[in-house]
């Protein structure tokens, strides 16, 4: 029997019917072989990040339970937002869903393609809020703070730079 593996997975959509699309993603999702979402965090409206003006974004979590390896979870991702439609003219530009492997068990993954834990998730105040409604005292494999410190730092940087 394959070993199961928590992962998390960043959703988010600011075209269409925005929580009607990371919602049929999340379904979708829990249809691939070998995947069970088995909790969502509350969904999130939350401002664009990057230099293209779009609309806001849905934005959520959800900790999935996988015998795929990373590899094969983040094809799961791409081929959902491929069946949904999705279609990848600029970075940062609008989306109608975008899957985010945010983290895979404890395992540092650095390859062409994949970067595991999401090199910015520890800058996205909207991933780390939705993290820490799931697990907040999972631990970054690399940075070595939990959600929660990483979470506080962030918002105390932005309060700040605002200030």
């Amino acid at each position: 029997m394959a070993t199961e593996v928590t992962a998390y997975v960043a959703f988010g959509a600011n075209l269409g019917d925005r929580v009607g699309n990371c919602l049929t993603a999340l379904r979708m999702l829990n249809q691939c072989d070998g995947v069970t979402v088995r909790r969502v965090s509350r969904m999130l409206e939350t401002d664009p990040v990057g230099p293209v003006a779009q609309g806001a974004f849905v934005n959520g979590a959800a900790e999935v339970i996988t015998t795929l390896g990373p590899e094969a979870l983040l094809a799961c991702c791409l081929r959902v937002e491929e069946e949904m439609g999705r279609v990848r003219e600029e970075r940062w530009g609008p989306r109608l869903i975008d899957l985010d492997l945010i983290l895979y068990g404890d395992r540092v993954i650095e390859q062409p393609g994949l970067s595991v834990p999401h090199p910015e998730m520890h800058r996205r105040t909207f991933v780390l809020a939705s993290l820490y409604s799931l697990a907040a005292d999972l631990v970054h494999p690399v940075l070595g703070k939990t959600v929660a410190e990483l979470l506080e730092s962030l918002r105390q940087s932005e309060a700040e730079a605002g200030g």
